[in-house]
């Protein structure tokens, strides 16, 4: 038999500080029941336990408070965010039947101890699941610690038997106890002995076994005169720490073989809970269905069978993707008609005007219809329910029928087994149109989002051409640079290894060469970019491994990966998603083209490859500085104005102002840190980023934020106007209307709460940059449609637009990017577009 037990608490705090805050629509944070669902079923399918106890801890005192009024004194009490998540786990937990055990006056640690001292007796195995290293000694034959952790968002977890406790510590699982009654435990304010640190108390015991062997040995020549003293002076402070320090493996639980399996679980009402939580991936690994409104709340009418779609389809209908193509139910009629993507009459119903389309991701429709011959568009297309899902909930990571219909309470009032999915899309729309609505986002869906998708599917038909011979040419350069690199730095080692082995790389550098060490992580040195970074200086190594580094990551990633998605026609067809980022910016996979680097001379010429087609160019327009001038406009600040208005270079007209200098005064190291506080000022730039980033102290970029924030008023009372908006109303909003839920900016953590008002400075202004070039995509290529213009509309990369320019039309496209950028949007200051040309993107990028 196997018997696994969790120590709740540990686990559910580890999962709360290892995931970044998450919230419900409603704003119920989840992050630390996620990551413990994660943990507990990884554990599950992994283990395969015959019986699952989940141990918590109770809130009243301890045995181990009556002994020392100093136990956990220092200890704070749980933030809120993680304590509303504790009783919704546990009724989690007990719908999906796991058995919860605790006990008044007892931690789970001693919980964890008895039933794996009583399995132990039995001859069972028995694994504990904890984050808490104390419970250790509780190792033996039998008994084994799955120390669990959880990083970037998902958990690991370590083995630790008799053996991998006594690589890492040098001792026996019980003798832990011992080293902790002479080193103490400052997180849960065990005294120890004063004076004693970790690495004397191992060596003690070590030595002599245990602390009674240590006091008896007090005399021998191998303990200093200066440890004797503090042994001395410390010795009720060790007895009172050992006390302490044993978990206690005989509190009153039951213990029995059979107590803890699983009990039936509550399958409809687990559902119920997790599709409230929208814990749709939890939903999946359990394999229970999504649950919308209350039982007995909808009850099935009527069955219907799907039937092929017919030609000539008019009123309203309601359209879903599904398996093998979409579904069509007609307004207020049980019907339900499917078609294949390929199916004449989906086309027809697609292009007919008299038929009003709500669908669910238009974009895949406006693709099917713009692929066909003759030109034709989507016609009444007049609602998106996936993109009003994602303007609603920027935050999901996914959006799907019956998932958001769990979400909003939907349910059907008939049912269709083969598509599920069909009666929830009349009332799901309605319900997401009328959210919409209420949340002031109608007329960005209707008048940004939706006609972007139009626009978007069109782009990805056409692709952007590819010199695909340039790329593999540039392939061949790189190989031949790596190979140069790699050979510099097996010269300066001195030996032969595998640059990519973090532990490798580590030993070469901190054991071999002996350079200073900065971090370690569990398997070794740290070789991150930034310790890499910061030992420049002390030898020639580390550029050839930075240099190395770089060349990698431009062959595997863009060489290798450009060639790899390349079609049959040359050119490359990125897929663009609306519904991704949370501040309203598109993305784009396969490849994406967001993050073609720039920023160095090698990476730059990646645009190179990047070409237009026989007989035309590309035209590239950029936006000038549109985020800086959003500032300026939605913070009023005079100064700042008055600056986009004379037309003076943002940063040198900073520079002046903040130095208290004429313009032609400001020298290019001044420019340069005014430049670097006008982009990060609102993403909440410290005074110790600035220092790095302009190479002063940390005072004088403390300085110089402050003069900044005096000089420019404006900018401090919008900063701190959007924190206070943020922290009033739990969400932001761009100019344009689009929210973004901001739970982080109500948490008690420190930390957390900093991010939250770095995103309440920041998403105004770049959700509000982004509305603005999406409403300039739909101008640019509505009008080179409508003055019958072969150019097209190719590429969008954050502030920047590009048109596959026909030639003879390069004029006009010019005059059309012009004027429909700088159009988009009213700003309190001009904006700006510049437009170069070239017959590939590096050159048209002037």
């Amino acid at each position: 038999m196997k018997l696994l037990v969790l120590d709740g608490n540990s686990i559910l705090n580890r999962a709360f500080y290892g995931i970044k805050l998450l919230t419900t629509k409603e704003g119920m944070y989840t992050n630390a029941i996620y990551g413990f669902m994660n943990i507990l079923l990884k554990l599950e399918a992994d283990e395969k336990p015959d019986e699952i106890a989940v141990a918590f801890d109770l809130a009243a005192p301890t045995f181990r408070h009556e002994m020392y009024d100093g136990y956990k004194a220092q200890r704070k009490g749980m933030p809120e965010e993680l304590a509303g998540q504790l009783p919704v786990l546990k009724e989690l937990l007990a719908l999906l039947g796991y058995v919860e055990v605790s006990k008044e006056g007892y931690e789970a640690d001693d919980i964890l101890g008895t039933l794996s001292e009583a399995a132990a007796k039995r001859g069972d195995e028995c694994l504990l699941a904890t984050g808490d290293r104390d419970s250790l000694q509780l190792v033996r034959e039998h008994v084994t610690v799955l120390l669990t952790t959880t990083r970037a968002g998902r958990g690991e977890t370590v083995r630790m038997d008799e053996a991998a406790v006594f690589e890492k510590y040098g001792v026996k699982p019980a003798q832990l106890i011992e080293t902790k009654a002479l080193m103490g435990d400052a997180s849960d304010n065990i005294p120890g002995v004063p004076g004693v640190g970790e690495k004397t108390a191992f060596a003690l015991i070590q030595k002599f076994g245990d602390v009674d062997a240590v006091y008896r040995h007090l005399e021998e020549e191998s303990i200093k005169p200066g440890v004797r003293k503090k042994l001395e002076e410390g010795k009720e402070s060790a007895a009172l720490s050992r006390r302490l320090a044993v978990i206690d493996c005989a509190v009153p639980v039951e213990t029995a073989q059979g107590s803890y399996r699983k009990n039936p679980p509550d399958a409809a009402g687990a559902a119920k809970l997790l599709t409230g939580l929208e814990m749709y991936s939890i939903l999946d690994r359990l394999h229970l269905e999504v649950q919308a409104g209350q039982a007995g709340e909808a009850p099935i009418l009527e069955e219907v069978e799907a039937e092929p779609l017919p030609e000539g389809l008019a009123g309203l209908c309601f359209l879903a993707p599904v398996e093998g193509g979409w579904i069509v139910a007609p307004g207020k009629a049980k019907k339900v008609f499917f078609a294949r993507e390929d199916d004449p009459a989906l086309h027809c119903l697609l292009t007919n005007e008299k038929a009003y389309k709500r669908a669910f991701d238009t974009k895949r429709l406006h693709r099917l219809v713009l692929s066909g011959e003759g030109g034709r568009r989507a016609e009444s297309l007049t609602f998106d329910a996936k993109l009003a899902a994602y303007l609603l909930n920027p935050g999901a990571s996914e959006y799907e029928v019956a998932r958001l219909a769990g979400e909003y309470g939907v349910s059907p009032a008939w049912a269709c087994p083969p598509y599920p999915e069909a009666p929830l899309l009349e009332p799901l729309f309605r319900t997401l149109s009328e959210a919409c609505e209420k949340a002031g986002m109608k007329k960005l869906l209707t008048e940004i989002e939706q006609p972007l998708a139009e626009v978007l599917a069109s782009m990805e038909l056409v692709g952007v051409a590819l010199d695909a011979d340039g790329v593999r040419e540039f392939g061949k350069e790189l190989q031949e640079e790596l190979e140069k690199q790699l050979h510099a730095v097996y010269e300066a080692v001195g030996y032969e290894f595998n640059l990519n082995s973090p532990k490798q790389l580590g030993e070469a550098l901190f054991d071999k060469l002996g350079l200073p060490t900065r971090k370690k992580t569990k398997s070794g040195y740290s070789t991150d970019a930034e310790t890499l970074e910061s030992l420049r200086s002390y030898s020639p190594v580390i550029d050839h491994i930075l240099t190395y580094r770089t060349y990698a990551k431009l062959n595997s990633t863009y060489v290798e990966g450009l060639l790899k998605v390349v079609g049959e026609d040359g050119r490359v067809h990125s897929t663009f998603s609306q519904t991704e980022a949370r501040t309203g910016r598109l993305s784009s996979n396969e490849p994406n083209l967001q993050n073609i680097p720039v920023r160095t001379e090698l990476g730059s010429r990646l645009r190179a490859f990047f070409v237009a087609e026989e007989g035309r160019v590309l035209s590239d327009a950029d936006y000038s500085q549109i985020e800086l001038r959003i500032l300026a406009s939605i913070s009023g600040d005079a100064a700042m104005q008055e600056a986009f208005q004379k037309g003076e270079d943002i940063h040198r007209a900073t520079a002046a102002r903040v130095n208290g200098l004429p313009l032609e005064m400001v020298t290019p190291a001044l420019r340069s840190a005014a430049k670097a506080v006008n982009f990060g000022i609102v993403y909440g730039i410290g005074a110790f980023s600035l220092s790095k980033d302009i190479g002063v102290s940390v005072k004088e970029a403390d300085e110089f934020i402050k003069t900044y924030l005096e000089r420019f008023p404006g900018v401090k009372q919008y900063m701190d106007d959007a924190i206070a908006f943020g922290r009033e109303h739990g969400y932001v909003e761009t100019l344009f209307g689009r929210r973004r839920p901001l739970p982080e900016i109500a948490s008690s953590n420190h930390n957390i709460k900093a991010l939250g008002e770095r995103i309440a400075l920041n998403t105004p202004i770049q959700g509000t940059a982004a509305d603005i070039i999406k409403i300039a995509m739909v101008r640019v290529w509505n009008r080179l449609r409508e003055e019958g213009l072969r150019s097209r509309l190719i590429l969008q990369v954050h502030d920047e637009l590009i048109v596959e320019t026909a030639e003879g039309e390069e004029k006009q496209v010019a005059n059309i990017l012009q004027q429909e950028m700088v159009g988009a949007a009213q700003l309190d200051v001009p904006m700006e577009a510049e437009v170069h040309e070239g017959k590939n993107w590096l050159q048209a990028k002037g």
